[in-house]
């Protein structure tokens, strides 16, 4: 039960959106369309047109014909059978969701589509897409796996066609960020991008993800959930100013005077219309195959236009973070250090006695973030997980699967806030009473992995993919892994999922100074107990000439309680302790005497 201590969760809901029951009549619905428009199968993706991980109610079409909730997943629906694809986050989840009498839950981890997709699929049968839902890459994968098999066909959305009580697009207010926030003006970021297109001999690029549109306009909204996009395209000339593409909702006044000289605004409907303009002309135009629909691309080319495929232009830059930004990132947490600490104390008071519940975990933690009136938002659902529910890595609590937390069991919260100068992402591991010898082992190791992170100095030209054997070799060590990657980008009060760099095997792109990353080695004992620790960290110049190194951003106790000391080298026993006093001295200071003496206790040196 939720303190009564603390208001509400405002930035998080715990209804419960699966419903199985669901299912059975959405199928049957769904394959009458199907059967109406002569196809024999239909792919639903996760993603919307602008591949966020926060998708409004109306285009959650995923969860609308299956029940699941997840982050990332595909379904098809043929004629008989259903599949539901996810990766390994989510095969504990899946199963729980949908009705698994009418949908098969297949794990996914390879890259591309999996081949099993063809056993939904009658032989020499058509397989529908929505083309705004689905890439040109994906459509080329797609066409390769099942060529012998079926035939691929673009098709106005079925799921829509069903749907009677879909709600309508978001409209929210749009923010302009200043200098001091932003760091550099609109018109300095869209003339750098230009030159990137000169250089690619294109005449322009269209943009359709959000974070990338509203980086590069200094602008901010409130679209979807935990991250603070407005949603829309753009067309970025080589030369001249760029266009907008917006619900007319969202067209205001005020919006066309904040953008004059910047930018032009125009309806989402004349997208098309100008799109088709640029392939009159004969332009060529940057389009990256790997997140623009594949509409946009079809577009171009049926108008004559040629395609330069590249990553989206706006990735890299945006993932620099100039000096303006990491001043915000660091301000946020200092932020997030004040709330972590006054929520670990309480937390560290009331878990051993029990009585709390993983809803009421959130609820005080979000609360103890509130104090600060700068925070606006979640940057994600937090994960809260108590004993076994911890083993599940994206484990999204809701009033059904409520689980009271047992003292003597580990607690894992995972959490992140959007505050108007940054966005936070922090992962702890919690004690609340005695603890077995493996749980200290592993949690041990994972903290080596995340100290090695830490302490991790290296020439330029490194990328993620060649360090993130660093966080799992002490896990290896034991015969143990993690199936997730040890670290993601994370955006300057924007998404806290960000590409184009990481730490995991996937991100081959080298890290420069600028950029900001999660830290988060991990360790599941399925049915038993999860482990995780993350940091953000930022990556900056070394003192060795061209060398980089990590600085850690995230302020918050490590519980040592859940360290097993033999198994620290005396280099990690000194960043750990450094880290700690760091903790205490630059949050200290803003806390109540209480709390101030419980950090400090919890700072002590190991």
């Amino acid at each position: 039960m939720t303190a009564p201590s603390f208001p509400p969760a405002a930035f998080q809901s715990f209804d419960e959106r699966a419903d199985p029951a669901n299912v059975a009549p959405r199928l049957r619905a769904l394959r009458a369309a199907m059967a109406e428009a002569k196809i024999d199968a239909f792919l639903i993706p996760r993603a919307d047109a602008h591949r966020g991980e926060s998708v409004p109610p109306g285009e959650a079409r995923l969860l609308y014909i299956t029940g699941f909730t997840g982050s990332a997943g595909l379904a098809i629906v043929g004629p008989d059978k259903a599949g539901l694809f996810v990766d390994s986050r989510y095969t504990l989840q899946a199963p729980a969701q949908t009705d698994t009498a009418l949908v098969d839950i297949h794990q996914w981890l390879g890259a591309g589509y999996s081949p099993e997709l063809a056993d939904y699929i009658p032989r020499g049968g058509t397989l529908a897409y929505d083309p705004w839902l689905h890439t040109p890459a994906e459509v080329r994968a797609l066409t390769t796996l099942l060529a012998e098999h079926c035939t691929l066909v673009p098709h106005a959305n079925l799921v829509d066609a069903i749907w009677a009580d879909r709600p309508g697009a978001p409209v929210s207010a749009i923010e302009f960020l200043g200098h001091n926030r932003a760091g550099r003006p609109a018109a300095d970021k869209i003339a750098a991008i230009q030159s990137s297109l000169v250089t690619d001999k294109a005449d322009a690029a269209v943009l359709s993800l959000p974070e990338s549109i509203c980086w590069l306009l200094n602008m901010r909204g409130r679209d979807v959930p935990n991250t603070p996009v407005v949603l829309g395209f753009a067309i970025v000339p080589s030369a001249g100013q760029p266009t907008l593409y917006l619900d007319p909702a969202k067209i205001t006044d005020g919006l066309t005077a904040s953008l004059k000289g910047v930018a032009g605004v125009a309806s989402s409907a004349e997208l098309t219309t100008d799109l088709a303009a640029l392939g009159k002309a004969g332009k060529a135009v940057l389009i990256d195959p790997a997140t623009a629909p594949a509409a946009i691309a079809t577009s171009l080319t049926d108008a004559g236009a040629r395609l330069v495929e590249k990553a989206d232009p706006v990735l890299l830059p945006k993932a620099i973070k100039n000096q303006a930004e990491l001043a915000g990132m660091r301000e946020a947490h200092h932020f997030d250090g004040v709330a972590l600490a006054k929520f670990l104390a309480w937390f560290d008071d009331k878990a051993p006695k029990g009585g709390l519940t993983e809803i009421g975990i959130v609820t005080a933690l979000e609360a103890f973030r509130r104090q600060e009136e700068s925070c606006v938002d979640a940057s994600f659902d937090t994960i809260s997980g108590a004993g076994p529910n911890g083993a599940i890595v994206h484990y999204r609590v809701t009033s059904k699967t409520d689980r009271a937390l047992n003292p003597g069991e580990l607690m894992l919260v995972d959490s992140g806030a959007q505050y108007l100068s940054g966005t936070t992402d922090i992962t702890r591991t919690l004690s609340t009473g005695a603890t077995m010898f493996e749980q200290r082992d592993r949690f041990t190791r994972v903290l080596k992995g995340m100290i090695a992170i830490s302490l991790a100095r290296f020439p330029q030209g490194t990328s993620g993919a060649q360090l993130d054997i660093l966080a799992r070799q002490f896990l290896w060590q034991d015969g143990v892994t993690y199936n997730h990657g040890t670290g993601h980008g994370v955006g300057a009060y924007l998404g806290v999922h960000e590409g184009p760099v990481g730490i995991s095997p996937r991100y081959t792109i080298p890290l420069q100074a600028g950029n900001v990353l999660s830290n988060e080695p991990g360790y599941y004992q399925a049915g038993a107990y999860g482990i995780r620790i993350e940091n953000l960290i930022v990556v900056r110049d070394s003192a060795f000439v061209g060398y980089l190194e990590f600085e850690t951003l995230t302020l918050a106790p490590i519980d040592k309680r859940l360290i097993e000391p033999g198994l620290l080298s005396p280099a990690e026993r000194s960043w750990l302790n450094a880290y700690h006093q760091r903790v205490y001295d630059e949050i200290g200071p803003r806390l109540d005497a209480a709390t101030k003496t419980w950090l400090k206790t919890a700072t002590a040196a190991l």
